[in-house]
């Protein structure tokens, strides 16, 4: 027999009988669960892409993660942009979005493609400029982001460049 879902934002800690007891932060006390109808649009965002923020400071008190989801429609490019200090993880749920970034390891630098399918994943190092595109005219690109800083961090760029290493 399997236990009822819990209420958006509802966390199960059997054994603590009252959170909010002496020394005892209720965010801090419980498991939190985020359902898939409850992710917050009010992210920073990058044009040509919508972010859902699923476990961030406000939606369950994080103070080191921000987990959520990143749509691309269609035959869309978002801006060029960077994470600052954030490292992210990306995992591809659906759809076959491209990762573009410059590589100024060579001589002249060089424009790097990713082309990626449900189940890749992609590792971003902090401050490293780049932009999601989905190539395809009519499926929407869907990824689940892992951020290692509490919120979701989108500096927009004007374009894809490398950053000197002092401004980074």
């Amino acid at each position: 027999m399997s236990e009822p879902l819990t209420n958006p934002g509802e966390g199960f800690h059997p054994h603590l009988h009252d959170p909010s007891g002496p020394g005892a932060a209720p965010l801090h006390t419980r498991l939190h669960h985020v359902r898939a109808d409850a992710l917050d649009g009010e992210t920073a965002q990058t044009g040509g892409m919508r972010r859902f923020a699923a476990v961030s400071g406000r939606t369950a008190g994080s103070e080191k993660l921000w987990m959520g989801q990143t749509h691309v429609a269609p035959a869309t490019s978002s801006s060029d942009h960077h994470h600052g200090e954030s490292e992210t993880a990306i995992y591809v749920v659906s759809g076959h979005p491209e990762f573009v970034f410059l590589d100024d390891s060579g001589d002249a630098p060089e424009e790097v493609r990713l082309r990626t399918s449900p189940g890749d994943y992609v590792f971003v190092p902090p401050f490293v400029p780049h932009r999601e595109e989905n190539p395809d005219p009519g499926e929407e690109a869907v990824v689940v982001i892992a951020r290692s800083t509490q919120e979701a961090i989108v500096v927009n760029l004007p374009a894809l460049y490398a950053l000197p290493a002092e401004d980074a």
